[in-house]
């Protein structure tokens, strides 16, 4: 029953979260200033993740299409379809939610704590809306970017560290990526994204924003926030397969 407890007070704070602002402007300046917070400061982690994630799939499909039916171009076709449907899309969500999830739920875990979000409502400001909003759209924008930049990276470093390491030649690795490419791949990966966005920041948010207790508390509301918004990751990702890709 705690469980359902939870998922309903979850779905309150949603509710009051997208309440009309009081003031567009001042969200408006919390909105680009989360869209650096989240979206940009995020960036050097998913450039190397996605380097390297590419590099590992090209080297060990690689060595594990040994028959002589499978040409050598289907590296390059097993790498772009890995990343775009799949790596760089979820994996990277799932990084985002231990970087981006603990630091929204530690910093709202502390206001919380601190009494700073009791004085937002003395204010007469909907603390909700002016702390969580800016933060759900701001990874809602930036997000789709960020996956945009980890397909070519991914695809790049395989390429690169591929033709380095002698495992295929630069010509069959291209028609690889090139061969039979759908458009709709990419949109598919993009529509997940947004999705997980917005999974990663709300969860993450709920988690820090009902916080009760100490400095202790706010350790452990930032560790449920990776662990919860992780699995909600893995399970809509089950889910928004099946009807996209069905």
């Amino acid at each position: 029953m705690d469980f359902l407890f939870q998922i309903g007070k979850y779905f309150i704070l949603v509710r009051r979260v997208f309440r009309k602002p009081e003031k567009y402007s001042i969200y408006l300046r919390q909105l680009l200033f989360e869209i650096n917070s989240l979206g940009l400061g995020s960036l050097w982690i998913v450039a190397i993740i996605s380097v390297f994630m590419g590099a590992v799939i090209t080297i060990q499909s690689a060595f594990n299409f040994t028959s002589a039916w499978i040409p050598i171009y289907a590296v390059g076709l097993a790498t772009r379809q890995g990343i775009i449907l799949e790596f760089s899309p979820t994996l990277i969500s799932l990084i985002l939610a231990g970087k981006v999830g603990s630091n929204i739920a530690s910093e709202l875990g502390t206001m919380r704590v601190t009494e700073q979000i009791d004085a937002l409502e003395v204010m007469g400001i909907n603390p909700a809306g002016y702390l969580i909003m800016p933060k759900i759209l701001a990874a809602m924008l930036i997000n789709p970017f960020l996956i945009v930049i980890s397909m070519f990276l991914g695809i790049f470093g395989g390429w690169f560290l591929g033709v380095m390491t002698g495992v295929v030649s630069s010509y069959e690795y291209i028609y690889g990526i090139q061969y039979e490419f759908r458009p709709y791949a990419v949109y598919y990966a993009l529509i997940k994204t947004v999705f997980f966005a917005f999974i990663i920041t709300s969860v993450s948010a709920y988690c820090g924003y009902t916080t009760e207790g100490g400095a202790l508390e706010v350790g452990r509301s930032s560790t449920r926030a990776v662990v919860y918004s992780s699995i909600a990751i893995l399970i809509f990702n089950f889910l928004l397969t099946q009807l996209l890709m069905a």
